[in-house]
């Protein structure tokens, strides 16, 4: 049976001033109440005090921050350190505007955050992680923890480099420092993140621990859209350019690459040491409204009935469709082969899966094999089995969470 989720557009209002302000943190609140259950569990906000002598600061020169559950028992030295999502910025606009809100400032933040999916506390929801100690590390600078610079002017700090080195600094003097297991996720700009920073995670720690990475939704594409134009390449390139996240990629990538290409996750996985299993839908809706088919690439409208849901795409649209799946597994088909990677490539029009209790792990979650993500994230963390789960074209899934728009878009 398919399940269809209903969100309101107001988290894809804002593309004009930066791009991705609906995230799985901000979806999560809707979806969870619709599956009943136990109430998710509510976790402060701390503020690193630290980091203003280190200039780790967000947009608008506020503290970075954190939420952070204690594990226990068996999980008491072990750690899941999620990075946020939200978007990015990759112009003085649209940093000015995201300095206001809680992407780009810790006045904004909610005080406490939900913790569901891989963060949720509970066995029956989180069968793996549920007594590790759990991390969410709040997202403020709008270039994937990787921007070093400032902005005089506008007032505005890139300083995203710094606020991840300020935080692993906190958790590591928390604690971290005697992990015996450690993994490192995150969901969409998060996701992306989690990639670029894998390896650099995997040096804080000690050789025998084990380390590994979760990248959910971060494999964003380099690919043309729907008029032959390059949208988020030029995006992507703004973003490096303005906040200075040049610096701070792989310098396996950018020794022989442009910076820009080596903010597109396709070429960087290949050269990532640590282990690293992503979890992506073929089919991403975030993708598809604003990489594919964006209004400045389509401006008639003719894909919007399609991005508001994917039983408006015509024939047409849905073999533009099955062109981007190729090649989002082309992108992933190398980096597959290495035992140490892990992969789930479902076929659902939808956005971050791991952070959502209902995709993560739930009596109709979606399923690869008859297994969930959670199930497979697990095997592959635990070594317990070789996990390289690709999916069917649309629409042979019955088990997706398909995300349905409603509103105008």
């Amino acid at each position: 049976m398919r399940v269809f989720w209903f969100a309101g557009l107001l988290f894809l209002a804002r593309w004009a001033h930066g791009s991705e302000y609906w995230n799985a943190t901000e979806l999560e609140a809707a979806y969870y109440g619709a599956g009943g259950g136990t109430p998710p569990l509510l976790v402060g906000l701390t503020l690193i005090q630290s980091a203003a002598a280190k200039g780790a600061v967000c947009l608008d020169g506020s503290l970075p921050a954190y939420h952070l559950h204690r594990g226990y028992g068996s999980g008491a030295n072990s750690w899941v350190v999620n990075l946020e999502g939200g978007g990015w910025c990759n112009d003085i606009k649209s940093c000015v505007y995201r300095k206001r809100s809680h992407h780009g400032s810790s006045y904004f933040m909610e005080k406490q955050l939900q913790f569901t999916g891989i963060l949720s506390d509970k066995p029956d929801e989180n069968p793996d992680f549920y007594n590790w100690n759990r991390v969410k590390i709040r997202y403020c600078d709008g270039a994937s923890f990787l921007g070093e610079g400032y902005n005089k002017a506008a007032g505005l700090y890139f300083r995203g480099q710094r606020i991840w080195l300020a935080a692993m600094e906190e958790l590591m003097s928390n604690g971290m420092h005697y992990a015996n297991q450690a993994l490192l996720s995150g969901c969409s700009a998060g996701g992306l993140a989690t990639i670029l920073h894998c390896d650099e995670f995997r040096a804080l720690f000690p050789r025998n621990t084990k380390v590994k990475c979760l990248a959910d939704a971060g494999m964003f594409l380099d690919v043309l859209d729907v008029a032959g134009g390059h949208t988020m390449r030029s995006f992507f390139g703004g973003v490096v350019s303005l906040q200075g996240a040049w610096r701070n990629l792989p310098r396996t990538c950018t020794s022989h690459m442009d910076a820009t290409s080596c903010f597109f996750p396709q070429n960087v996985i290949g050269n990532i040491q640590t282990p690293l299993f992503l979890v992506n839908t073929a089919y991403d809706v975030w993708q598809l409204q604003q990489s594919l088919a964006p209004k400045t690439a389509d401006p008639h409208d003719y894909w919007g009935g399609c991005k508001m849901n994917h039983a408006n795409c015509n024939g047409d649209q849905l073999q533009i469709l099955l062109g981007f799946r190729n090649q989002m597994l082309s992108a992933v088909r190398g980096f597959s082969l290495s035992r140490k990677n892990g992969l789930f490539i479902n076929s659902c029009f939808a956005h971050c899966q791991s952070e959502r209790q209902d995709t993560w792990f739930a009596n109709n979650s979606p399923q690869l094999g008859y297994k969930k993500i959670a199930t497979d994230v697990g095997d592959w963390f635990f070594d317990r089995s070789k996990v390289n789960a690709v999916d069917c074209a649309y629409p042979c899934d019955n088990t997706c969470h398909h995300i349905v728009f409603r509103g105008r878009y």
